[in-house]
């Protein structure tokens, strides 16, 4: 709602948070404590646990475990599902762009294009009955070689199923 996802200094709203569990770090906040390597860290506006923002509804986020790459299925409003990714050793900080972009598209004008937006890897739209991506895996398995090395993920309303590689090409489902 709102401007939340853009909102740094706010609410954890359309955010992927960052925190140490086992109490390690510095600065601990009720059960946590937060790395103080966080891009948000000790800067204003920002709250310090912060990693990345600009997410709508990421439904599952997963580690690829041969690459340490992060995927995540995130959720769009109206016409289009999206998957983000990061390489490991990305320092955080990065704006996905909700509520400016849905997708690779504008989802509100007169803020579009937003500096600094990481785009998607890939979208599909909500034609025929889909309406909502539930993030998956990239197959590391033994017994499925076809699909190794393929990020596997689902919409729950049209219940289809897809793979994509994950190999730095951003590209449209239709």
């Amino acid at each position: 709602p709102g401007n939340d996802a853009q909102e740094k200094s706010g609410n954890f709203l359309g955010k992927i948070l960052r925190i140490n569990t086992d109490g390690t770090g510095a600065g601990t906040f009720d059960r946590y404590s937060v790395p103080r390597s966080n891009p948000f860290y000790g800067s204003t506006p920002g709250r310090a646990e912060i990693w990345a923002y600009g997410l709508r509804n990421p439904w599952r986020i997963s580690f690829d475990r041969a690459t340490g790459k992060l995927f995540i299925g995130d959720v769009g409003q109206g016409r289009y599902e999206e998957v983000d990714r990061e390489s490991p050793g990305i320092k955080g900080g990065r704006n996905y762009g909700w509520n400016a972009m849905e997708g690779f598209h504008c989802y509100k004008p007169s803020k579009c294009p937003m500096a600094g937006d990481t785009l998607p890897i890939l979208e599909y739209s909500h034609s025929g009955g889909n309406c909502s991506i539930t993030g998956g895996y990239v197959y590391r398995g033994p017994t499925q070689t076809a699909l190794v090395g393929q990020y596997v993920f689902a919409d729950f309303c049209s219940g289809r199923i897809w793979t994509v590689p994950h190999d730095g090409r951003t590209k449209s489902l239709r």
